[in-house]
């Protein structure tokens, strides 16, 4: 029986109210994972047919797009037109809602929510190491990991069919990507806590990897994608997308990709531009670690500029911040993104995040193996009088992205297996890993499975793209090209 005073003393000290119930030993999670095979046996995930009641796919998108830049709107058609991957990548919210009605272990992990293979990428980590790593985190929630590596192998059959690869071709790509997601699964399942958060895939494991798995024009492009990555920073990037205005750079005017924010307010007033870029990087540079906060505040806001970035995310406000250091010599070049709600949440549940901006960070933090130190988040006046939530990051720091339709075959199965041992890193950090590769298991009834799905997929993927070309053709939605 419990005293009134005991009571008492639990509510104000936490640390007494609530001592952490017992870790679950590793074979009480393998057993998890196996028993979860009844909710849903892992064959069953070759399953996909649309139901009756699904949306409209161009309704699906025209609902996203109401919340967007007006003007941008038809430059995210135009981009999703131009082809069915195109398509895809603008095409995740239609996903979510697909992949909702298909079968679920039950188990969840921080999920990216938009895993498609553009979405894996060369970065820089703060050592200076170029690594291999998750890139895109605008829909990240935890939720159901069976769905970002449904997303990944669909992808791959997408980008597969416009390379012209034969079935059985496609099939061993997918095959061999979810193979070695599985498989990475179950080795970090029987790796302590901290090497699994140590895990990463840097320069010297990929030559590693194409060594064993490219011929020598593949290695050959690998080396040149590796260094081309190490020139793309925001000295690269200043060089691009600025210029001299009255002996002060200033971003280029190129609308509607790239537009100053001097077009945007009343003209002749600098004091209220200068005001608004000094507010919106002290409430950004408060998210910082303190040694952080502290660089930054080494340096000095002098330009911002709207660009449009992507194909799914063509409409949301993204803006580009320039900063200057010791001198004009040495930039930095912020992104700040629109965060919106993520379109796994209707299916999902919201995440525990104050602010979408916040959500977007803590999520990729959990994901990737080591990510851009200047990563944080705000919420702020918009130019409109309207609150918005942005995550900010450093524009181009070491990126390097993969070219599919360069791809041979084999290379695009080496790429889909790098992908694969990346996602299953990144679900091992925040999910269960030991009851995830249990539920997989050592056989391959998951990869076959996947395998049809995929195939499934990306026939609705074809004919969800053929819906937006016919609503373009009959003027229900405008398409340009910019």
């Amino acid at each position: 029986m419990t005293s009134k005073a005991g009571t008492a003393t639990r509510r104000a000290n936490p640390k007494v109210a609530t001592r952490k119930a017992p870790c679950a030993t590793p074979r009480e999670r393998a057993e998890k994972g196996r028993a979860a095979r009844a909710n849903a046996s892992r064959s069953s995930h070759a399953e996909f047919a649309p139901t009756r009641q699904r949306p409209d796919p161009v309704d699906v998108i025209e609902k996203q797009s109401a919340s967007r830049v007006p003007e941008l709107v038809p430059i995210r058609y135009g981009r999703m037109s131009e082809s069915p991957f195109r398509f895809y990548r603008g095409a995740a919210a239609i996903m979510a809602g697909d992949l909702a009605g298909t079968p679920m272990s039950g188990l969840r992990a921080q999920v990216c929510g938009d895993a498609h293979m553009l979405n894996f990428r060369l970065l820089a980590s703060p050592e200076r190491l170029l690594l291999f790593d998750i890139n895109d985190f605008d829909e990240t929630l935890p939720g159901p990991w069976e769905w970002d590596v449904k997303r990944l192998a669909t992808s791959l059959v997408i980008a597969g069919r416009e390379n012209e690869y034969t079935d059985r071709e496609r099939a061993d790509i997918v095959r061999a990507t979810v193979r070695s997601y599985r498989e990475q699964m179950r080795r970090f399942a029987a790796m302590g806590d901290l090497d699994v958060w140590y895990a990463k895939a840097d320069s010297d494991q990929l030559r590693d990897l194409a060594s064993g798995r490219l011929h020598k024009r593949g290695r050959k492009r690998l080396s040149k994608a590796l260094a081309k990555a190490r020139t793309r920073d925001s000295l690269q990037a200043f060089e691009k997308l600025t210029h001299e205005v009255d002996g002060k750079p200033r971003f280029i005017s190129s609308p509607p990709l790239i537009t100053p924010l001097s077009e945007f307010v009343p003209a002749g007033d600098p004091d209220a531009i200068e005001g608004r870029l000094g507010d919106l990087v002290e409430r950004y540079r408060r998210t910082l670690r303190s040694d952080l906060r502290h660089l930054l505040g080494r340096y000095t806001v002098v330009d911002m500029a709207r660009k449009v970035v992507g194909v799914g995310s063509v409409g949301t406000r993204c803006w580009i911040l320039l900063l200057l250091g010791r001198d004009e010599g040495d930039p930095l070049i912020l992104q700040a993104k629109e965060a919106d709600e993520s379109v796994l949440a209707a299916h999902v549940g919201a995440g525990e995040t104050a602010t979408e901006g916040e959500r977007v960070v803590a999520g990729q933090r959990l994901m990737q193996s080591a990510g851009d130190m200047l990563l944080g988040w705000e919420r702020v006046d918009g130019i409109d009088g309207r609150k918005r939530d942005f995550y900010v990051r450093q524009l181009r720091d070491w990126k390097g992205i993969a070219e599919p339709s360069l791809m041979v075959p084999r290379g695009m199965r080496a790429f889909g297996e790098l992908c694969g041992a990346t996602l299953a890193r990144a679900h091992a950090r925040s999910g269960d890993r030991i009851a995830i590769a249990a539920y997989l298991g050592g056989g391959d009834s998951f990869d076959r499975a996947l395998t049809t799905f995929a195939e499934a997929y990306a026939d609705q993927n074809e004919r969800d793209h053929a819906s937006l070309l016919k609503a373009v053709e009959t003027g229900r939605v405008t398409a340009e090209s910019a």
